[in-house]
């Protein structure tokens, strides 16, 4: 399998390069994408495929479920990075239908240390456990809340002191909210954009 998968990169490389010459010479200098994104890690969702960029033009960050917790220092050092180093313009939390971060987080079972994390999606399912008893389904029902976490995820994203010290220096950096869909491949923008003037008291509110 290993060498099937180097075979695919060598066929990938030499098509890159007829195609485009001084493509990686070009990438090799220098990376400065305009988007950083947050996902999930699951592998039916690469974020420069689903989006329609090149590697290059997308600064990526994933975990199980597109979960943005506090204390990940990870993700925080990426964003801090992608804020203050490349001088990313958008920041996108994207989650997907089907999540089975989500599904994992809505069952009674135990899913070891996968438990801890998902944590924040089993709070948020029972802060909105009236509104989610409306849908009709409970894959509609996990859909929603596959929705919920990312619209949480773009608040806890504004929240940081890294997005607040950025916008308090006039960087208009925005932070939006997306979410995939795998039986369509289509994305769809869940109207919970914030950007400049967006500050912990407003947030609060």
């Amino acid at each position: 399998m290993l060498n099937d998968l180097l075979d695919r990169n060598a066929r990938w490389s030499n098509a890159k390069t007829l195609q485009e010459p001084g493509y990686f010479a070009r990438l090799a200098t220098r990376q400065s994408p305009e988007f950083f994104w947050i996902g999930c890690s699951d592998s039916r969702v690469p974020a420069n495929v689903v989006a329609g960029l090149d590697p290059g033009e997308v600064f990526v960050h994933r975990n199980v479920a597109n979960v943005i917790h506090s204390t990940d220092m990870n993700m925080l050092s990426a964003l801090e990075f992608a804020v203050e180093a490349l001088n990313i313009k958008e920041i996108i939390v994207c989650g997907h239908y089907g999540c089975g971060g989500v599904k994992a987080a809505t069952e009674d079972l135990p899913h070891g240390l996968a438990d801890h994390w998902l944590e924040p999606i089993c709070r948020l399912g029972r802060a909105y456990a009236v509104d989610l008893s409306q849908e009709t389904s409970e894959e509609a029902r996990r859909d929603r809340l596959a929705e919920l976490n990312v619209i949480e995820g773009v608040r806890r994203i504004a929240e940081t002191p890294i997005l607040q010290r950025a916008w308090r220096n006039g960087v208009g950096i925005r932070v939006h909210g997306l979410i995939y869909g795998l039986k369509n491949g289509r994305l769809r923008d869940l109207d919970c954009t914030v950007g400049p003037g967006h500050f912990m008291t407003e947030a609060a509110q």
